[in-house]
């Protein structure tokens, strides 16, 4: 399969992002969303999700006010967390990269909690366990506005099972990769290199990040 690659600048990129999740918003507007009354614009979630390097949360963070001025309230959540707790994210040791992978995030949480409850019962959590403290951060149910836009950021979270509409791919390269991740994470380079081969062809907008301040949309 050929593919071109667009440069475009940060500001392009978001406006690209706000314009593909608006017009699936705008296309699940007509599927059956339980008590949502027909007339009521529909939730749509989009994932933004890359190694640490690319920092996903600041692209997250850069689509709310576009959002916003669409009409469209956010909800920003970040699938750090929604962790599973230490004990069973370290069940086979504390640096194994297929458990990083396959293990870590708690996608039955994140989906009943946010991403599947925003849409049929009108209210998210923004968090469940602080990472850090590993102890639940007891936050409250938030009630989401009709049209709500979650917005989740994350890492190696495409494909593994959340329920969202619109995915964003932060590419980088093998060798940049390795190169920024700190000696200390080294064993987490595996894990990124089969997340990369195993999600080919499954996010929704793919845009390589090796150079931030250049980044470049994919299209197959």
């Amino acid at each position: 399969m050929s593919t071109r690659v667009e440069p475009v600048s940060e500001a392009l990129l978001v406006e690209r992002i706000v314009d593909l999740v608006l017009a699936r918003a705008a296309a699940r507007a007509d599927e059956p969303m339980g008590q949502r009354q027909p007339d009521v614009a529909a939730p749509v979630r989009v994932l933004v999700d890359g190694h640490s390097s690319t920092h996903p949360e600041r692209l997250a963070d850069a689509l709310v006010a576009p959002f916003e001025a669409a009409g469209r309230p956010t909800a920003r959540v970040s699938v750090r967390h929604f962790l599973r707790p230490r004990s069973l994210r370290l069940e086979r040791g504390r640096e194994d990269p297929d458990s990083l992978l396959d293990s870590w995030i708690d996608v039955g949480a994140l989906n009943r909690e946010v991403l599947t409850r925003v849409v049929e019962q009108g209210e998210y959590l923004p968090s469940l366990r602080d990472p850090d403290a590993d102890r639940a951060t007891r936050a409250a149910y938030v009630r989401a506005a009709p049209g709500t836009v979650v917005v989740l950021d994350g890492a190696l979270a495409i494909g593994r099972g959340l329920d969202v509409d619109v995915s964003v791919q932060l590419a980088l390269k093998p060798a940049t990769i390795r190169r920024r991740t700190p000696p200390e994470d080294a064993w987490t380079v595996p894990a990124h290199e089969r997340y990369a081969r195993e999600i080919e062809g499954v996010p929704d907008l793919v845009v390589r990040f090796d150079h931030p301040d250049h980044p470049a949309l994919v299209h197959a």
